[in-house]
C-alpha cells in the first residue's frame, strides 16, 4: 500500500521492531505516530521522524480508545496501525512448563492478545465506514509453532494469530487488509541467549520492518522474514507427533547447554 501522506501508528515504537517500523514507514512518506509505554522513548523516535508520540499501555482499552480518538482528531485518519507491542516472560522454573503464575498469564494476554483486540475494536468500524484500512500485527513465529521456555508467550501468540485471522476472514470485503508478522530471531532485547529462535539466524529489526511493509504492500497475510518458518509450519501440520518429538529433543539440548 502507498503510505505517502498517510498516518501510520506504531505501538512498541520506542525500540526494536517498532522503532524500525516507524522509520520504514516514514521513509515511505508516512506521517508517523509513535506509541509506547515508554513515553520519553516514543517522543525521541517521533522527534527524529518529524512525527507525533503518545505514551500508551496497549493493554488498557480506555487508553487505546482515547489515544486513537486524539490521533484521528489532531493528526488525521489512521491508514495503517502497526500493533507491535509485545511481552515475553519466561517460565520461572525452566524445568516446569506450568510454573508461570496467574499474574504472568494476565500480563501476557493483556499485551499480546488484548493489545490487538482493543485497537481493532476502535479501528475496524472506522475503516468499514471509510472503505478501508490496514492492520499489521506483530505475532512471532511462536504463533505458528511454539516458544520453548515460555508457556505464556507461545500461547498468547497463537491466540493473537487466531484473532488476526478472524478479522481477515470477516472484513476482507470491507477493504480492510490484515497481516501477521511472524519473525523468528530478531536482534532486540527480547531475544535471549538460549533462544531456539536464534539458531536459524538473527535478523535486524530494520530487515524485519522492510519485510513487513513489503508483505503488506503485496497483500500477504502471513509475513515470514525467516522463510524457513513456512517449512516448519508445514511439518507441524503434516506430522504433529514427529514435530512434537523434535521440539522435545530441541528443548532437551537447550537445557543441557544452559
Amino acid at each position: 500500500m502507498d503510505l505517502a501522506g498517510r498516518v501510520v501508528a506504531v505501538t512498541g515504537a520506542a525500540r526494536g521492531i517498532g522503532r524500525a517500523l516507524a522509520e520504514a514507514a516514514r521513509a515511505r512518506g508516512a506521517t508517523v505516530v509513535a506509541l509506547d509505554r515508554d513515553g520519553a522513548g516514543a517522543e525521541a523516535v517521533a522527534a527524529g521522524l518529524g512525527g507525533r508520540a503518545f505514551a500508551l499501555d496497549v493493554g488498557d482499552a480506555v487508553a487505546v480508545s482515547a489515544i486513537l480518538a486524539r490521533i484521528e482528531a489532531e493528526i488525521g485518519p489512521v491508514a495503517l496501525y502497526c500493533s507491535n507491542a509485545g511481552l515475553l516472560e519466561r517460565d520461572p522454573d525452566p524445568d516446569l512448563a506450568t510454573s508461570a503464575d496467574p499474574e504472568s498469564w494476565a500480563r501476557a494476554f493483556a499485551v499480546n492478545v488484548m493489545g490487538h483486540v482493543h485497537a481493532a475494536r476502535v479501528l475496524v468500524p472506522l475503516w468499514r465506514a471509510r472503505g478501508g484500512g490496514a492492520f499489521l500485527g506483530t505475532v512471532s513465529a511462536a504463533g505458528l509453532l511454539s516458544q520453548i521456555g515460555s508457556a505464556t508467550y507461545g500461547s498468547t501468540k497463537h491466540a493473537a494469530l487466531a484473532f488476526l485471522e478472524h478479522i481477515a476472514i470477516a472484513h476482507a470485503e470491507d477493504g480492510i487488509r490484515v497481516a501477521a508478522l511472524c519473525p523468528q530471531g530478531v536482534d532486540t532485547a527480547m531475544l535471549g541467549e538460549a533462544s531456539a529462535a536464534s539458531r536459524d539466524g538473527v535478523l535486524t529489526p530494520e530487515v524485519v520492518a522492510e519485510a513487513a511493509l513489503d508483505g503488506l504492500a503485496s497483500g500477504r497475510f502471513l509475513i515470514l522474514p525467516h522463510p524457513q518458518v513456512a517449512d516448519y509450519a508445514r511439518r507441524r501440520a503434516e506430522d504433529p507427533e514427529r514435530w512434537l518429538a523434535g521440539m522435545a529433543r530441541l528443548r532437551r539440548s537447550m537445557r543441557a547447554g544452559a
